[in-house]
Parts: structure tokens; C-alpha cells; sequence
């Protein structure tokens, strides 16, 4: 690991005056999980790291009936799972929380954190040709792809491997973000990119800009579900997750509306646009789900080893549907 230097932001002011101080490279650090492990491999080599704990105010997780859902970016994952609003009005989200790693890495881990985490493509993070990292081309277009992505690839087929991603789309939220030019607020639908926007960069932040606040919008008693499939029962990241969040028509048993949304299957959380617009006005039969199902995978183009994905995302998604309903 290369030696830098080491700053508490005593607030978010400070904060992002450090990490514009451009000239020393500088990183921003909460939970650490992800960028110490970036430091020993030297994927990033800064000259700065700013401590963002230090900063008050960022740890609270709020509810209003009329704003809806607030959680501070150093809100911990385990703050998350076991916030009784949280678990009451957005279970898909507390269910990803749940689903995030180990207890121990759920207590480190925080929100603004597990959102901005870098790719864990191991031709990123290996030394391997990548374009990510400045190369010519993917190392995962042609060789060993079993956890690649299947949709929104091309130049660079990473998957995004945030958990809490999928079900904070899913639930339509947006971050509140802080930087050297003040505030903005990005909906989700709008945070992430794909690689064709730029294949250097997950997401919007620009230099020495923070997230601060996730604001997702009042339920309004919708309900929800999270599933994710994994190699191992623990400790891992998702091969195919989905988030589902449905609103039902009062008296008839249709769905009024829904929105789902993939993970690890696109290089962002996948918003599944013609399988949500299928699902306004309908009854939830089998065959629906199954149409709806088909038609979030519509456009799939799986790599040499990863078309496996294709089936296993249809079923997440019909069993997200079907749990989500019966909740």
C-alpha cells in the first residue's frame, strides 16, 4: 500500500474541500471495506484520504408520511435491516440490507458506501487489460465471464455489485449530493452509468462531490419484495437479484402499477421498463408473471459463459412478483 496522508472532515464542508484539493489525488473513506481492499491492490493510489465518519449528522435514518424515507450516507448497513420503519413500510429494502455480506461487514458497511462501491470484476481488479483502468479493450468480453453482465454491456461488461441499489431504484429514490458547486438532487434512474456514457466512471459524482442523503418516496403501502441468488449461502455478491415494488388497485385485485429492477445482470441496477409497463392494470396470474418475467429479460445478450443468468433472472423475477404480492 502506498503511504498517504489521513484527514477527519469535521463536516461536510470541509469535506469536500479536501477531496477538491485535486493535486493530492484525495479519496473519500466511511465504512473502508471496499477502497482498503483498492489500497493494498493499488487500484488507487491517492495522496489524501478523507475520513468521512467524523462528519455529524450523517448517521440518522428519518421517516415523514408526506417526504417519505431520509437515510444519512453513514447510516450503516445493520441500521438499515433493523429499522422498524424501514422493515414495516420498505421491506425490499431491508431485505437487501439483510442480505449484504456478514453481520460484521453490515456494521462497517454504510449506505453512501455500498451505493458508490467500485466494480468487483476481477479483470478490474486483477492485472489484467481493462478499460475501465485505461486499457484497450475488456478482458471479460473475451475470456472467463460466468459473472458478467447480460444487459447494458458493450464496451465494458461489468456488473454493478450493490445490493441496496436495486430495491432503492425499485422504490424510485434519489440522492442528495454535495460538492464543490453546493447541492443537487439525482434520481437513481439517473445516478448510475452505463459504460457506454463513460466507461471510466459507476456514477455521476464529480470530483470532491459527496452523497449525503437517500430520499425515497412514501410507500403509500406498496408492496415489495427483494430475492437474490447467490454461489454460497453467505458472504457473497449477488449472481441475479431483483427487487420488485407493486401497488395494487383497491377492490379488484389488479396491479395498478410497479416498477422492477435487476442486479447482477447490467452494469447498473437494471430498471426493467417494458416488463413494469406490462404490469399496470393487469391481474397477477401465473401467466402474467410469466410474461412480465420475459419481458425483463427482453434484449439479453449473454457472453460465452453467463447465458445461465438468462433463465435464473426470469425466475427471481416471477418469484419477486409472487412474494412481493403475497406480502
Amino acid at each position: 500500500m502506498v503511504s498517504f496522508e489521513h484527514a477527519n472532515a469535521g463536516s461536510i464542508k470541509e469535506a469536500v474541500r479536501l477531496l477538491g484539493q485535486q493535486d493530492r489525488t484525495p479519496v473519500a473513506i466511511a465504512g473502508g471495506q471496499d477502497l482498503m481492499t483498492m489500497l493494498k491492490d493499488e487500484l488507487v493510489r491517492p495522496g489524501l484520504v478523507v475520513n468521512l465518519k467524523t462528519v455529524p449528522g450523517l448517521t440518522e435514518i428519518t421517516y415523514d408520511e408526506r417526504k417519505g424515507l431520509s437515510i444519512g450516507a453513514l447510516a450503516t448497513l445493520t441500521d438499515v435491516e433493523e429499522h422498524p420503519v424501514v422493515r414495516a413500510k420498505y421491506p425490499a429494502l431491508a431485505q437487501a440490507a439483510a442480505a449484504v455480506g456478514t453481520p460484521q461487514i453490515r456494521n462497517m458497511g454504510t449506505v453512501g458506501g455500498n451505493l458508490c462501491q467500485r466494480p468487483q470484476c476481477w479483470y478490474f481488479r486483477g492485472d489484467f487489460p481493462c478499460l475501465r483502468r485505461g486499457g484497450d479493450y475488456c478482458s471479460a468480453a473475451v475470456g472467463q465471464n460466468k459473472y458478467h453482465c447480460i444487459l447494458g454491456g458493450d464496451p465494458c461488461y461489468i456488473v454493478h455489485p450493490s445490493d441496496l441499489a436495486v430495491p432503492l431504484r425499485a422504490y424510485g429514490a434519489s440522492v442528495e449530493i454535495v460538492g464543490p458547486k453546493g447541492k443537487r438532487t439525482v434520481s437513481l434512474d439517473d445516478f448510475f452509468l452505463l459504460p457506454s456514457q463513460d466507461v471510466r466512471r459507476e456514477n455521476v459524482l464529480e470530483p470532491g462531490e459527496v452523497v449525503t442523503w437517500v430520499r425515497v418516496p412514501p410507500s403509500d403501502g406498496a408492496k415489495a419484495a427483494f430475492v437474490k441468488f447467490t454461489e454460497r449461502g453467505a458472504w457473497d455478491f449477488a449472481v441475479v437479484s431483483v427487487a420488485a415494488v407493486l401497488r395494487k388497485e383497491a377492490g379488484n385485485g389488479k396491479v395498478a402499477g410497479g416498477r422492477i429492477v435487476l442486479g447482477g445482470v447490467a452494469p447498473v441496477p437494471w430498471l426493467a421498463g417494458k416488463a413494469n409497463a406490462a404490469l399496470t392494470g393487469v391481474e397477477p396470474t401465473d401467466e402474467v408473471l410469466e410474461r412480465v418475467a420475459d419481458l425483463a429479460l427482453e434484449g439479453a445478450s449473454p457472453l460465452e459463459h453467463n447465458a445461465y443468468k438468462v433463465p435464473l433472472a426470469k425466475t427471481l423475477v416471477k418469484r419477486a412478483l409472487q412474494q412481493a404480492l403475497a406480502s
